[in-house]
């Protein structure tokens, strides 16, 4: 009888063990918690790595987390439809609470699916425009904006290159851009050089007649969201599909706004972090997640910055920076 007892004990110690293990394995059973994350763009995109990078690191030990992307920079146009989709997965998965990363799925899924017709909270991040331009913060809604580290980065670019003057800015002609282009005409009486121009263009037709204009009047060149620009045939192009064109355009330096960029042409730059803002918008979704009201999580901006050069074109240029220059900075080597 002891015997046998005791081998029901093990059996029943196995069957607790398995059904443990099977338990922890499965996260949809073994998470606290169900997220949905609706990303503006692909994938692939390294800005979209960077900040599924951030959310992880928070949300990972405690939540179920799917992933929706819009697919804006390769296929605007279809950003609606995919919306519709994405709130069709909302419906679907019941999400405990939300993350949209960038002003296109604020547009395009948060305000005319989320803000204020559901109790979930949804906290955005990658920001760009003026919250308010969105209704934002709402009841259920709040998150991180995104800022350029411009002046920083011309800062940093006259420690390597003295005889800047004259800053001109590169950008698509889609939200990001035009939401940089209001952040420049806001500080740049306080920029350490002279802003000359600031071109939105939407193809690669349009970029290649900047050429003469971007010689005769920019020192350095600051670029930031190109991707999505269409070449003649219609098609959307990557950033590093429009960087090896724009080498051909502009011979001059270039900053940037991401530490990609930098890798793929930039000469240097003071980035903001796709970590930080999937991060922070991480951190308050679980605060309200945990009972804490949207309206007391109040809206916040990034901070961090990191300087980020190129050596690839340190040496291509024949650039030697003093030994304090380098200090605290990444050193890249170029990706194209």
């Amino acid at each position: 009888m002891k015997k046998s007892s005791r081998i029901m004990g093990w059996l029943a110690a196995r069957a607790l063990l398995v059904a443990m293990t099977w338990l922890l394995s499965n996260p949809a059973m073994a998470a606290e918690f169900k997220v949905l994350v609706v990303m503006s763009y692909e994938e692939n995109n390294p800005w979209v790595k960077e900040i599924r990078e951030g959310i992880e690191g928070v949300l990972s030990p405690s939540s179920d987390i799917r992933y929706f992307y819009l697919n804006t920079k390769a296929d605007r146009a279809s950003g609606p439809k995919r919306a519709e989709e994405a709130y069709a997965l909302f419906q679907q998965f019941q999400p405990d609470g939300v993350i949209a990363a960038d002003d296109d799925a604020q547009v395009m899924f948060v305000v005319p699916f989320l803000k204020d017709k559901t109790d979930k909270p949804v906290m955005f991040n990658g920001v760009n425009a003026e919250p308010d331009q969105y209704g934002f913060p709402a009841r259920n809604v709040s998150g991180v904006l995104e800022r350029a580290h411009v002046r920083e980065s011309l800062s940093f670019i006259k420690q390597l290159l003295p005889s800047v003057q004259n800053i001109c800015f590169l950008t698509n002609n889609v939200p990001p851009g035009q939401a940089l282009r209001a952040q420049v005409l806001r500080e740049k009486d306080s920029y350490p050089a002279t802003v000359s121009d600031f071109h939105l263009v939407s193809t690669t037709s349009a970029l290649a007649e900047l050429k003469p204009s971007l010689k005769a009047s920019c020192d350095a060149l600051f670029i930031d969201s190109l991707e999505g620009m269409t070449d003649p045939s219609g098609k959307a192009l990557a950033h590093m599909e429009i960087s090896k064109l724009l080498k051909d355009i502009y011979p001059g330096p270039l900053l940037a706004g991401n530490r990609y960029q930098v890798e793929q042409g930039a000469l240097a730059a003071v980035v903001k972090t796709g970590q930080e803002q999937g991060e922070k918008s991480a951190e308050m979704l679980l605060q309200a997640l945990r009972g804490q009201p949207v309206a007391a999580i109040p809206i916040m901006q990034n901070v961090q910055g990191q300087r980020i050069i190129n050596v690839t074109e340190l040496e291509r240029r024949g650039i030697t920076p003093r030994p304090v220059v380098l200090k605290g900075a990444t050193l890249v080597r170029e990706k194209l």
